[in-house]
């Protein structure tokens, strides 16, 4: 998890205009902008991933749309020599104990479980699943409930997954 954190920090720093000097520190460089999706490279352990930010956000609480403070958003899609694609979404606050979020694509939902500000799918099949779908579409929506009984609702771009994904894919063979 804390490694999470710290590629968030990075990609927050070098995707949203942050201090460069702290991403370098990191030793995480952004190498391809694939439209709305990114790739960054981390060589301490090797680490690839595309990454976007949504393009548009609701959050509502009792039926109504409601202003929340909210850290970064993030939909992620990391590859590891050697190791099966993962996807990750980072919503920005703490989820409600216990509960999901809903990733809608094409018309197929599934679902990715939290812990903490993240979520994953819940194994490498249901990855492969997710990207073959995320592949195939025009946008994807997340949708997550908060600790404090809100619910969000993140609307992410495709446009530029693939070749993003296929970059960071091939960056860390």
């Amino acid at each position: 998890m804390n490694n999470m954190c710290l590629r968030i920090a990075t990609v927050a720093a070098l995707t949203f205009g942050v201090s460069q000097s702290v991403a370098a520190q990191e030793s995480t460089n952004r190498v391809a902008a694939e439209t709305d999706w990114s790739v960054f490279v981390d060589d301490g352990p090797k680490e690839c991933w595309g990454v976007s930010k949504p393009k548009k956000t609701v959050n509502t609480k009792d039926g109504k749309v409601v202003q929340v403070r909210r850290g970064d958003i993030l939909l992620f899609v990391t590859y590891r020599p050697g190791k099966a694609p993962e996807i990750s979404f980072r919503g920005g606050y703490p989820f409600e104990d216990g509960s999901t979020v809903d990733l809608e694509v094409g018309g197929t939902t599934f679902t990715l479980f939290t812990d903490g500000e993240g979520a994953w799918a819940g194994s490498p099949e249901e990855d492969a699943k997710v990207i073959a779908a995320l592949k195939a579409g025009s946008d994807v929506s997340l949708t997550g409930h908060s600790s404090r009984g809100t619910q969000t609702k993140d609307t992410f771009s495709l446009m530029g997954f693939t070749a993003a994904t296929d970059e960071a894919q091939s960056r860390c063979k």
